[in-house]
């Protein structure tokens, strides 16, 4: 890798992956440059690889027939994806798009699977990462079913904003780049419901909406709702 690439490629932290596992990984890697509102593989596609966002947001959906489209994750510099159809062999489940201009690695199937073969360490790392993607998202469903939407949203917007901001200490303003199209595909209800609270909340000083941006201003406020 020229000296520019080791520069990006050493830069996010991974919460997931030991500094060991994560540096025999992005030996291999080569960096990819994605715009905004670009795809970086699709629903039915054969896993290239493992992957891991460099800079910008990402965004992970799968879509109805009818055109509805369901987002199940929104990655942060630092968060590795990809790894259940890399391990599964299978084609991906889901869409992965750019929210706005991103930078993304992957590290090509055949050198994650040498990086295995060597290190089962390595292999078991990567299987507790699968299990804890599958407790998330049992967790997601759970909450969409079970509790009220204030409940949901002030726990989505939380959430969020440890994604994206992992030191914020839940003092003073933290900007989330989510639009509240992407709050109403998460929790499974209309645009205008998302709106309508979050107005509320707006007026009562918890939150700032803007197009595709919401500032939290009132952490301890959302965490009482929670």
């Amino acid at each position: 890798m020229t000296r520019k690439a080791d520069s990006l490629f050493g830069r996010s932290n991974n919460n997931h992956l030991s500094p060991e596992f994560e540096k025999a990984l992005r030996a291999h890697a080569r960096l990819i440059r994605v715009p905004k509102k670009s795809t970086l593989f699709a629903f039915g596609a054969r896993p290239e690889g493992l992957y891991c966002v460099e800079s910008g947001i990402m965004r992970l959906s799968v879509t109805a027939s009818n055109g509805r489209e369901a987002v199940l994750s929104v990655l942060s510099p630092g968060r590795w994806f990809g790894e259940a159809s890399l391990l599964g062999e299978e084609p991906h489940a889901h869409d992965a798009r750019a929210v706005v201009d991103s930078e993304v690695i992957i590290v090509p199937a055949a050198a994650v699977h040498e990086v295995l073969d060597h290190r089962p360490d390595f292999l078991l790392e990567l299987t507790r990462m699968v299990c804890r993607r599958y407790k998330e998202t049992l967790q997601r469903i759970d909450a969409t079913i079970l509790l009220p939407l204030p409940v949901r949203l002030a726990k989505r917007l939380l959430q969020v904003c440890k994604v994206q901001h992992p030191h914020y200490a839940g003092t003073g303003q933290a900007l989330l780049r989510l639009s509240q199209e992407d709050l109403s595909q998460m929790l499974g209800v209309s645009r205008q419901s998302i709106n309508k609270l979050l107005k509320d909340w707006e007026a009562r000083g918890i939150v700032e909406v803007q197009y595709g941006k919401i500032t939290l201003l009132d952490h301890d406020a959302l965490q009482s709702l929670v």
